[in-house]
């Protein structure tokens, strides 16, 4: 049984607790960093501490890149950063709206890593104006946030994986909290829509916890976001159903720093929510691992709404553009050309007051690089973000021990995926905490069911006495979505584990685009040696077109297969 919801709980929190005015004045600051890099980075190509009036030739000749989800971003990491510190967390920061590329890209310049890892980009001005044009620039770094970022590991470019890809990073990672950032855009795709189930598989005994942070910012690229648009009860009601315990943070009615309003009372709040989510993580899993309390429970999810843009210009050319769609990419597209955009530019990012965030030489104050964690526990050296560093080689039995008997041609019947069946009895065996099998409910009807006999299937939800193999603790996942065994296997091989994703062959193109993405996330961590390699995701694909005239046409796979 699931803990029943609160009344008057959900979305509340303890404002009392919390940081004083001073400390969050300090965050404040960190934060108007992050978001002037963010923004310098899509536009300048030179003069990056603005120790002179910005002229043509400083800026850009194509502008690209996403500023709307970038200020929440950065928002979040901040008050993470705090909490890190705080608590001293093992945690890794999952960006969902992977488009904000500036945001990951400039948080991990504050912390220091970036320039460890690319020690052609110091933390300075000079490395601050390499930080620049290197930016979605010919020779340079994507928009996104990308293999190429110290800290991530999901780009976001396709939608919909983030979640999924935060709860298998936290299976069999007993003391991590993964923060997944959720964009409302995302949070329309199916993909996304499944993934609030993870739950429902996550032993708070075993695994480590997510905290997704569902960020509505009102708009994608030229629409209303869903869930921006249904009204706060309506969407409790629906995180109530997934089995969330939901806490908002209201930051839409905050004055923007071009206003020159310091918005003290979001950052409050943000740091009010964030301490009572770790809270009820903290205690969801004392009083699991105490076996105090073994009912499934309900784990918190904030809701953060903020202006689409937020920080950014109000209007262009008297077009309301902060809060809007128009926030999303670029706000002011004609900078080179424009002397009121080129001005407009310059008062945006001289709101920030760098002055303030960057010494004489360009580094970050002091009082900006003492809020960052310290060493591996900053979100951009978290080594569970670069998993091959904490990867483990995976023990295999002997494969011969599995041989099938042949005593003469022709007269021996046997089914292979039993005899894989039992090899992978073996392996669960002997890697107790470091090695699952996925799969859409096709583990027994693929010839695996040897697995049974040494594991369970794991599952949070209402146990009956007819179930067989299913407990809240196992080696197995079997869930009716291809996207979220997908999504959970490459979270868990990304953080340096091992794993295998049973399915039919014909419906196993479910996934071909995740796979192409993970596949091109591989081939570009090879071209960078601090990246450490990490295992492969490993399929078996059942029910081949031969064998599949009992279930029609519609269980035939007659097209090739173009993954092999």
């Amino acid at each position: 049984m699931i803990a029943a919801p609160d009344p008057g709980r959900a979305f509340a929190m303890n404002l009392a607790a919390g940081p004083k005015d001073k400390e969050l004045r300090l965050i404040d600051a960190y934060w108007r960093a992050a978001n002037y890099l963010s923004v310098g980075q899509i536009y300048l190509l030179g003069n990056p501490l603005l120790r002179e009036g910005l002229r043509p030739e400083h800026i850009k000749p194509r502008l690209l890149g996403h500023w709307g989800t970038s200020p929440g971003l950065n928002f979040c990491y901040a008050h993470l950063n705090r909490a890190i510190r705080a608590r001293d967390l093992d945690m890794i920061y999952v960006f969902g709206p992977g488009h904000g590329g500036p945001a990951a890209v400039a948080n991990a310049w504050l912390e220091g890593t970036y320039s460890e890892v690319y020690p052609n980009v110091p933390r300075d001005e000079e490395g601050m104006g390499r930080l620049f044009r290197q930016f979605s620039f010919p020779g340079g770094i994507p928009s996104h946030v990308a293999p190429e970022t110290p800290g991530s590991i999901h780009e976001g470019g396709e939608l919909g994986y983030s979640l999924a890809h935060a709860y298998g990073a936290a299976f069999d990672n007993p003391d991590l909290v993964v923060a997944c950032v959720v964009g409302d855009g995302e949070a329309e795709t199916g993909p996304l829509a499944a993934s609030w189930h993870s739950t429902k598989f996550l032993d708070p005994v075993r695994d480590g916890a997510v905290l997704p942070i569902l960020h509505l910012n009102g708009y994608k690229i030229a629409n209303p976001a869903v869930p921006a648009r249904i009204g706060e009860e309506e969407l409790s009601l629906l995180l109530e159903g997934y089995g969330h315990r939901p806490i908002l943070v209201d930051g839409a009615d905050a004055a923007g720093m071009a206003g020159g309003i310091e918005p003290l009372s979001v950052h409050r709040r943000m740091a009010a929510a964030v301490d009572q989510a770790l809270d009820d993580i903290a205690r969801i899993q004392r009083e699991a691992r105490s076996g105090k309390v073994t009912r499934r429970q309900r784990w918190p999810v904030i809701v953060l709404r903020t202006p689409k843009g937020w920080t950014g210009p109000a209007e262009v050319d008297g077009v309301p553009v902060e809060g809007t769609w128009r926030s999303h990419q670029v706000p002011l597209p004609g900078v080179r050309n424009d002397p009121g955009h080129l001005a407009q530019l310059e008062a945006w990012m001289r709101s920030y007051r760098p002055e303030e965030l960057f010494d004489s030489g360009g580094r970050p104050v002091a009082e900006l690089r003492a809020l960052a964690p310290y060493g591996e526990r900053r979100m951009s050296a978290n080594p569970h973000a670069n998993g091959g560093l904490v990867l483990k080689p995976l023990a295999l039995p002997d494969f011969r021990d599995h041989a099938v008997p042949v005593d003469e041609p022709g007269a021996t019947s046997t089914e292979p995926t039993r005899a894989l069946g039992a090899f992978l009895a073996g392996i669960v065996s002997a890697n107790p905490d470091n090695f699952r099998v996925m799969g859409p409910d096709e583990t027994a009807s693929n010839r695996l069911g040897a697995l049974f006999e040494v594991t369970d299937r794991v599952f949070q939800g209402e146990p009956y006495g007819t179930d067989e193999h299913l407990g809240p603790s196992g080696r197995v996942m079997e869930v009716l979505s291809e996207h979220l065994c997908q999504g959970w296997l490459e979270g868990y091989l990304l953080t340096g584990r091992h794993g295998l994703f049973n399915s039919y062959e014909a419906f196993v193109h479910i996934v071909d685009s995740m796979f192409n993405q993970h596949a091109k996330w591989l081939k570009v961590t090879r071209d960078l040696p601090w990246r450490r390699p990490i295992a492969s995701l490993n399929y078996l694909l059942s029910s081949h077109v031969w064998r599949q005239d009992h279930n029609g046409f519609t269980h035939q796979d007659p097209g090739s297969w173009t993954w092999c």
